[in-house]
């Protein structure tokens, strides 16, 4: 799966010109909590979160009256907000490195952009979610086992293989890294099959069954 399989096509967007008071009305009328700055020519030239916003505004225990603090605020423009050097990524970047990159620099939105620099969309935290959501089968019901499973060629043919042979089907499977043991943690979603006799089965075949439950 892809970015430009998940990401926001056309994002809410502001300029460098863009003043706080309009900014702020845009995410809150549409909802959002990121808006990719670009110039007239489609260039994203920044970013600037809803956190960025409320950082700049007064704190509760200024001296300055509510007439000064909107007099305040309605001077600042974005370009004194924005974060300039916006990490960015391409639609055709596997979504799992955009996810990757949201992880490593602790942020929660990434604009998508072409070989022109052009905003092309945005891929956002809710966006993994949602997609990892799926991928672990949240909405489909069935058998959910967490395995640990042996680091060798053909574990999970065998695991398949017992799950077909039982009349089974598996609905989605993810691998995780055990950060304390050397075996992966397998996480299956299985349909149409006896719970006890796979369960026997899985045991007998010297796996361990760290979890196993319908959702």
């Amino acid at each position: 799966m892809l970015v430009r399989d998940r990401m926001t096509q056309t994002p809410v967007t502001a300029t460098p010109d863009t003043s706080f008071n309009e900014a702020l009305r845009l995410m809150r009328e549409r909802r959002v909590r990121r808006l990719p700055i670009v110039e007239r020519d489609g260039r994203v030239v920044g970013i600037v979160s809803e956190k960025d916003l409320l950082n700049a505004a007064p704190s509760p225990a200024t001296t300055l009256s509510r007439y000064e603090i909107n007099e305040l605020l309605s001077r600042l423009r974005l370009r004194d907000l924005m974060t300039h050097q916006v990490i960015t990524v391409t639609p055709d970047m596997p979504l799992e490195e955009a996810a990757r990159i949201m992880a490593d620099n602790k942020i929660g939105g990434l604009p998508v952009v072409d070989a022109q620099q052009q905003l092309v969309g945005i891929i956002t935290e809710t966006d993994i979610f949602r997609t990892m959501v799926e991928m672990l089968g949240a909405r489909r019901p069935g058998l959910r086992l967490t395995l640990r499973v042996d680091d060798h060629r053909g574990a999970l043919a065998q695991i398949a293989g017992e799950i077909t042979r039982q009349g089974g089907n598996i609905i989605t499977v993810g691998v995780f890294q055990d950060q304390e043991h050397a075996q992966p943690i397998v996480t299956l979603k299985v349909e149409n099959v006896d719970d006890a006799h796979l369960i026997e089965a899985l045991r007998g075949m010297q796996i361990e069954i760290l979890d196993a439950r319908h959702s």
